[in-house]
């Protein structure tokens, strides 16, 4: 029987089977919409007579997928009114995501930092899934204040299977967090890392990306262990309007995970 490929310009509906909110200006989605995807790859999700907006993946399984939204603009703002058993549209999946397929028996690092925890969500739940196909593995997730960390449910199951590391920048006065406080780049430097059989995520600001880098090639990182989630404004998601072009790149096909060594001269700050 002939597959027929579906028409990437043309939107799906997709119910909404369960709204969270994490944080004042972030939430999650979880919609009844079934394809094979990726951890990292994206859609365009999208609300009738507002736009579309690309959003990663922040899961992975077969039940629902779910997607994580920061409140920054007009879709993403439309998209927060909505609840339970509204519909929405959605284009894809986009891009290319983790080879975690080609990765097995390797240990694995995750850096994520504020919304860039949301891409890594699905690759770390690929690796609960697949938990005896890989060694050791480390997750750095920093967040700005304690009212913004992300899947507080996730962050706590997570530390029975992985070596969690969770920080936040800083704290409000007379505030009840007893974590520990500072970027997490600094858990990245102080804690011993080798490079045997390592490979390592890196979602976040372009800052905390630069920084995250810099630390692990002087721990003896190569270009090659070393794949980064660029996030940027991708309008078509198919490579035709080159809006989201890198040194000849596009983000929405290409990546929007690259290994390190293919980007590393495009200056992101």
């Amino acid at each position: 029987m002939k597959q027929t490929l579906k028409n990437p310009y043309l939107p799906e509906p997709a119910i909404i089977k369960k709204k969270v909110r994490h944080s004042p200006d972030n939430f999650s989605l979880y919609l009844d919409w079934h394809a094979h995807y990726s951890p990292g790859q994206f859609v365009q999700l999208s609300v009738l007579g507002i736009g579309e907006s690309p959003i990663s993946f922040a899961s992975y399984g077969k039940d629902y997928v779910e997607f994580n939204i920061h409140e920054v603009g007009r879709v993403t703002h439309a998209l927060a009114k909505m609840k339970k058993g509204d519909k929405v549209y959605i284009r894809g999946p986009f891009g290319r995501g983790y080879p975690l397929d080609l990765l097995h028996g390797n240990n694995l690092i995750f850096v994520g930092g504020g919304c860039g925890v949301a891409p890594l969500k699905g690759a770390i739940e690929y690796v609960e899934h697949h938990r005896e196909k890989f060694r050791d593995v480390w997750l750095f997730m920093g967040f700005r204040s304690p009212d913004d960390v992300l899947f507080k449910n996730q962050l706590d199951a997570w530390k029975s299977s992985f070596i969690m590391n969770t920080t936040v920048d800083q704290v409000k006065p007379q505030s009840c967090y007893a974590g520990h406080i500072g970027f997490i780049t600094e858990e990245i430097r102080k804690t011993e890392l080798s490079n045997a059989n390592a490979v390592v995520f890196i979602c976040g600001p372009p800052i905390m990306i630069k920084k995250t880098v810099e630390i692990l090639v002087q721990k003896g990182f190569h270009d090659d262990q070393i794949f980064l989630s660029n996030e940027r404004l991708m309008h078509c998601a198919i490579g035709k309007c080159g809006a989201c072009m890198i040194r000849g790149k596009y983000t929405c096909i290409d990546g929007p995970v690259f290994r390190y060594d293919e980007i590393k001269d495009y200056k992101t700050d």
